[in-house]
């Protein structure tokens, strides 16, 4: 178990996805015959259930602005503390805890995956709703679930302002293990039949209290300004940080590398379009989304470095991997993984990380922009976008040792976001032209990694001999590395010229 699984065990939650679509369900407009849709083989109920559920929340109802429920629920066959997050369309991930006992705060567990949104803020109830719930499932000819369908009976109040309760009645249509969305389409298309039609709130907690948590939603598409271009990929970068946080948490696979690409990507992106978003406004937050990605780095280097030396160890002749090699790599790198782990969620609760956070959501709310932002995209992004090429061109124009091979490559890289930006407006070129300098910047990191990789290897090949055992294969391996870099700086100037200049008008 790596330090990640861990972490996600000791949380001892569940964790499940549903795809669910909620409607309004108007006086008079009965359920209609659900028999007969195709898949479809029986009906079974209706069963009754009384729920209720207390909703935390901060005071200002930051979860909910962000689409997030967390509550503590009593009754039905799921009682317990749930806490939903989005997980594409019509799809949430609901992680779930015992209900233990009622209590003013939720449980720590919960209450971390939140933070990103709470920042600190106390999480205390700010809603109580009954159901009256009455369940059909829809099943196979195995009485296999293929969809629930229940029709609910709400009466919610909120615990803050001292407000009416408000009552309703809605239908919630929900996809069983063997079910898919036609299904629910075919559903949906005799709930409208009989008056039923979608809701404009994914929760029941969005219902009770739309009139505090209503919010502005960004346009889908960005417009055809600079401005508005840089801002959409700025607000998507906002967006992967923030649902990253969460998985980060739990130890997830690949999640520390992907929020360290969004902080990546959006610092590249203001450092490349300073001309379009203010850069002396932007300075400060550039400098703590390179200190993120730094705390972050730790753990995703770690783990880098020793998936390559296991895979290359299992690429090896059997009679080539002499002594405990794959026991002397987790012992190194165990307690390493752990510990830098442990350092990215400290940073992840801390004061700095939240300013981080909330100067972040400042920006994508206000953005500095400058004059030049009003240009048309397609004419002002690639005048950038070559700016980028020619410093990518200072530091790879003859570069062929170690520094400069990595300052070419941090240079590839920002060209590559800087590309990415403008490829919404631009198009095919834009996005044949970001493959190429992938390319060329995935050969630079593979030059990169074997320079981290060397000295670790030199390490552990002699604490090996230290230890009693036998170094070979890590000197094997250093010889490997040291081959490949060569490799690499052989192909670099070939590579460099490929690439050629950016024709993005």
């Amino acid at each position: 178990m790596n330090p990640h699984q861990t972490v996600y065990a000791w949380y001892m939650s569940r964790s499940v996805h549903e795809t669910e679509r909620k409607y309004e369900a108007p006086g008079g407009a009965a359920l209609p015959d659900l028999t007969g849709l195709p898949g479809v083989a029986a009906v079974a109920g209706p069963e009754e259930q009384r729920l209720e559920a207390v909703y935390y929340d901060t005071a200002d109802l930051r979860l909910a602005r962000a689409g997030l429920t967390l509550r503590r629920r009593t009754g039905g066959d799921d009682a317990g503390w749930h806490l939903k997050l989005p997980a594409g369309v019509d799809t949430r991930e609901e992680v779930r805890l015992p209900p233990g006992r009622a209590a003013k705060h939720p449980p720590k567990q919960l209450g971390s995956l939140v933070q990103v949104h709470a920042r600190g803020h106390e999480l205390s109830p700010v809603a109580r709703i009954q159901t009256t719930r009455q369940r059909w499932q829809l099943v196979d000819d195995k009485g296999r679930l293929l969809t629930e369908v229940v029709e609910d009976l709400v009466s919610g109040q909120s615990l803050t302002d001292g407000s009416p309760v408000d009552s309703w009645r809605e239908i919630e249509v929900e996809l069983g293990e063997r079910g898919d969305v036609a299904l629910l389409d075919r559903v949906e298309a005799r709930l409208a039949d009989s008056g039923i039609t979608r809701s404009t709130s994914s929760a029941k907690l969005g219902r009770l209290l739309a009139d505090r948590i209503a919010t502005t939603t960004p346009p889908t598409t960005p417009g055809k300004s600079a401005g508005d271009v840089v801002l959409a990929y700025l607000r998507e970068q906002a967006d992967a940080l923030k649902q990253q946080d969460p998985r980060v948490r739990r130890g997830e696979d690949d999640a520390v590398h992907q929020m360290r690409v969004a902080t990546r990507r959006m610092r590249s992106a203001l450092q490349a379009f300073g001309t379009i978003v203010e850069r002396d406004d932007t300075r400060e937050l550039t400098d703590e989304l390179k200190w993120l990605a730094g705390v972050l780095g730790e753990a995703r280097d770690l783990e880098v470095l020793r998936t390559r030396f296991e895979d290359h160890v299992a690429g090896l002749d059997d009679e080539l991997v002499l002594g405990p090699v794959h026991a002397q790599l987790t012992r190194h790198f165990a307690p390493l993984e752990a510990a830098a782990h442990e350092a990215a969620l400290a940073a992840l609760d801390s004061e700095r990380y939240f300013a981080l956070l909330d100067a972040v959501d400042a920006l994508v709310a206000e953005p500095p922009f400058t004059p030049a932002a009003d240009a048309r995209a397609a004419k002002a992004l690639p005048d950038l976008v070559d700016k980028t090429y020619r410093r990518l061109a200072k530091r790879a124009e003859g570069a062929h040792d170690d520094v400069e091979l990595h300052e070419a490559r941090k240079a590839a890289k920002r060209l590559r976001y800087a590309v990415e930006v403008s490829e919404p407006r631009i198009g095919k070129r834009a996005k044949a032209y970001r493959k190429k300098v992938k390319a060329v910047q995935e050969l630079l990191g593979e030059h990169q990694d074997g320079v981290l990789a060397r000295p670790v290897l030199r390490e552990l090949g002699a604490k090996a001999q230290l230890d009693g055992e036998n170094g070979f294969t890590f000197g094997l391996l250093h010889g490997l590395e040291t081959a490949a870099a060569q490799r690499v700086e052989d192909r670099f100037p070939a590579a460099w010229r490929g690439l050629g200049k950016p024709k993005l008008r």
